[in-house]
């Protein structure tokens, strides 16, 4: 007897426009400022893209980006699409005192507000990268789930604080709390294989052809399709990025292998979230070691 398929597609894009150029590479230059620029041409497409496939997917915006381009942000709210937090101007939160990541926090979901009128649920961390503060300021601020980290593949787990490493001692598992974490993955980001990158801190080379991701892409979800049978792939992109015309028609051949199968459906993070959260309480990885502490148990 075969069983029932339950796969589900998070088509994820960081809609970064200017801002990861300011924000992460420090850009002085005008020319590499106008490739964010490029982010709303490919925001058009995309949604062009979308809407023909019936599918939604999820839009991590700085509010940078919200201000700069507000038809754009706007236009992928109207159409059902999520969006969600992604910083200010694209900032490293490893980079920034606690005070810091919450101006930061609080700006972005002002102009988010503003802007969009919507109240984000969901956290990308710019460079996918937490700071110990992190966690607990999402919580704070009513998040329900983040997407920055890469323990799982085609399941959500629960976020912890107050996790404990050293080279002398065992991993200390810290407390698990209402956050849910939406794993993801470089080898599922369309950055590493396009983006062209060369500055004194920084060297990406990019420029792959495009069947190299289209064929990772697809053997993830035939993985996840054949030998798991229910899960979520959520794969990122930059709509600067995959808003190219070669890089479009790849994605387009993604989308059209994915449905070719019974039991696929494209989620939103938000709502596969809230989804996987039912009859769940938090708790740490199937199989982890004990916690530091459990006196949060009781």
């Amino acid at each position: 007897m075969a069983v029932e398929k339950d796969v589900r597609i998070a088509l994820t894009f960081d809609f970064d426009a200017y801002s990861t150029w300011i924000g992460t590479f420090g850009a002085t230059s005008p020319s590499m400022l106008s490739r964010g620029e490029f982010g709303p041409v490919g925001v058009r497409r995309l949604l062009e893209l979308l809407k023909r496939h019936d599918a939604k997917g999820t839009f991590f915006t700085p509010g940078h980006t919200a201000l700069g381009w507000p038809d754009h942000v706007r236009a992928i709210v109207d159409e059902g699409h999520e969006v969600g937090h992604h910083g200010w101007v694209h900032e490293n939160p490893i980079t920034l005192s606690p005070e810091e990541e919450r101006n930061v926090l609080e700006r972005g979901l002002e102009a988010l507000e503003r802007i969009a009128k919507v109240r984000p649920v969901g956290y990308r961390s710019p460079a996918w990268d937490n700071s110990p503060s992190t966690i607990p300021l999402l919580l704070e601020y009513g998040f329900e789930y983040e997407s920055s980290m890469m323990g799982a593949d085609f399941n959500p787990y629960w976020c912890r604080i107050g996790d404990e490493w050293s080279t002398t001692e065992e991993y200390k598992f810290g407390k698990p709390v209402d956050l849910v974490e939406v794993p993801v993955a470089w080898h599922l980001d369309d950055w590493p294989y396009f983006e062209y990158v060369i500055t004194p801190k920084v060297t990406t080379t990019g420029l792959r052809n495009p069947n190299d991701p289209l064929t990772v892409w697809k053997d993830e979800f035939d993985y996840l399709y054949h030998r798991v049978g229910k899960g979520l792939l959520t794969i990122t992109m930059h709509p600067q990025v995959i808003g190219r015309g070669y890089r479009m028609l790849m994605l387009e051949r993604f989308i059209e292998h994915v449905i070719q199968h019974e039991g696929v459906t494209f989620t939103t993070c938000a709502e596969y979230v809230r989804d996987w959260k039912k009859d769940k309480s938090p708790s740490l990885p199937e199989g982890a070691g004990p916690a530091r502490s459990k006196a949060w148990e009781a």
